[in-house]
C-alpha cells in the first residue's frame, strides 16, 4: 500500500512566499504501487528518463537518493524550476514540461527539516525545490532519538540557502527531533514509517 497519494497534503506557507510558492510545499506523489522496499543501504541507478530531467537542470546523480540530496542543496533560494517532493519511498520530479516519479530503493527515510524563530510554513512532503525556511545558513546541532532510546543522528549541521537541512534515517522508526541553535532549542516528534511527514516546520526555537 503506497499512502501518498491517499493522504489529504497539508498547504499553507510563509506570509513572505507567494501562492505559487506554497502550492509547491507539499504536492501529491502519483501512485506507483509498493516500490522501494530494499533494506540493505544500497540503491539502484536512477531511470535514464529521470537523469536526463535532472541534467537538464544541472542535477548530476547516480540514485534517486543522490539526486534528492543534490537538488535539496542546491544553493538558490526557492522556488526553483524545477521541483522534487520527496515521500517514504519515491520521490517526484518535476518542472514546466516533465514529471518523473522515481523509487527510493535504499531503504532509507528522508527526513528534511527547517528550524525558525519567527516565522514557518505548513509542509508534509517536503518539496527540494519548492520549501523555504527562515533560518538560511545558519549553525545547528540535530539529534534524532527513537521512543525506544535509540540514537539515529548525532551531529552539527548547516541549514542550506532553502533554510532546510536533510538526512537519511533509517525507515520504520518514531521518536523526538532536538534542534540546537546559539542558547535556543526546538523539539518536535518525527515518524519515518509510511505515513509520516518528510519535512519537519515546527521546530520553534526558543
Amino acid at each position: 500500500m503506497t499512502p501518498l497519494s491517499r493522504r489529504t497534503m497539508i498547504t499553507g506557507g510563509l506570509s513572505l512566499l507567494g501562492s505559487a510558492a506554497l502550492v509547491a510545499c507539499s504536492p501529491t506523489i502519483p501512485d506507483t504501487g509498493n516500490v522501494g522496499t530494499a533494506t540493505d543501504g544500497t540503491a539502484d541507478a536512477l531511470d535514464p528518463k529521470a537523469r536526463q530531467l535532472l541534467a537538464s537542470h544541472g542535477i548530476q546523480a547516480a540514485t534517486a537518493e543522490d539526486a534528492v540530496t543534490a537538488l535539496d542543496r542546491v544553493s538558490k533560494p526557492r522556488p526553483l524550476a524545477l521541483t522534487g517532493s520527496v515521500g517514504y519511498d519515491q520521490v517526484s520530479f518535476a518542472d514546466d514540461s516533465d514529471e518523473v516519479t522515481a523509487p527510493l530503493t535504499g531503504g532509507q527515510f528522508y527526513l528534511s527539516m527547517a528550524p525558525y524563530r519567527t516565522q514557518t510554513h505548513k509542509c508534509y512532503y517536503h518539496n527540494l525545490g519548492g520549501c523555504q525556511g527562515e533560518l538560511t545558513d545558519t549553525p545547528i546541532h540535530v539529534t534524532v532519538t527513537t521512543h525506544a532510546g535509540q540514537t539515529l543522528l548525532n551531529e552539527d549541521a548547516t541549514t542550506g540557502t532553502n533554510g532546510f537541512t536533510g538526512f537519511w534515517i533509517p525507515r520504520d522508526h518514531t521518536g523526538t527531533v532536538t534542534i540546537t541553535a546559539a542558547d535556543t532549542t526546538a523539539s518536535t516528534p518525527f515518524d519515518s514509517g509510511p505515513d509520516g511527514p518528510t519535512c519537519l516546520t515546527t521546530l520553534h526555537l526558543a
